[in-house]
């Protein structure tokens, strides 16, 4: 269990990335290198877990706004949408918990947090999903807990309708 003292909180200069490991290289570099600048050029919005009055970052996700081709989603929900070739989602692009926290619920304590924010995003910029690529079978099976449904043609892309989203809030 999460201290109650943890927030999350937008990407800052001032939060201490060095020593974070979440057994990805990939997300770790992206973390230490990249994360900053995507936020400077605004073609992702990170946000990091901190256990304050600390900065170290101990997890972290991002978002972006991004479109899915229709006919990626079921057939049975596209059939309920407008006909518009592209659909507006946000992009849940990327999830990493500190192995210092692994199985303690900071992975969901980030994803609700991404949630929510993609939700009230939503009410004010539409986005009918929210959208993850799965990098290995235990975070598609991670997602796929939360009700993430997969899209056509891609296991491993998984989407949360903004409706079920809503419901979870509710």
């Amino acid at each position: 269990m999460l201290p109650t003292s943890f927030r999350i909180e937008a990407l800052q200069r001032s939060h201490d990335r060095s020593a974070f490991d979440c057994g990805s290289p990939a997300l770790d570099r992206y973390l230490l290198q990249q994360a900053r600048q995507d936020a400077d050029k605004r073609v992702a919005a990170p946000f990091v877990l901190v256990d304050p009055p600390g900065t170290a970052v101990l997890g972290y996700y991002t978002l972006s706004a991004s479109v899915i081709e229709v006919d990626e989603i079921p057939p049975e929900m596209a059939r309920r949408l407008p006909r518009y070739p592209q659909l507006p989602v946000t992009l849940l692009g990327r999830l990493a918990v500190d192995g210092r926290l692994k199985g303690l619920g900071a992975g969901e304590f980030l994803l609700m947090d991404a949630l929510r924010r993609s939700l009230t995003a939503a009410a004010e910029i539409a986005a009918m999903a929210v959208v993850v690529d799965a990098k290995d079978p235990a975070a598609e099976a991670f997602y796929r807990h939360f009700d993430f449904i997969a899209l056509q043609g891609n296991p491993a892309r998984l989407f949360l309708p903004m409706k079920t989203v809503a419901a979870i809030f509710g």
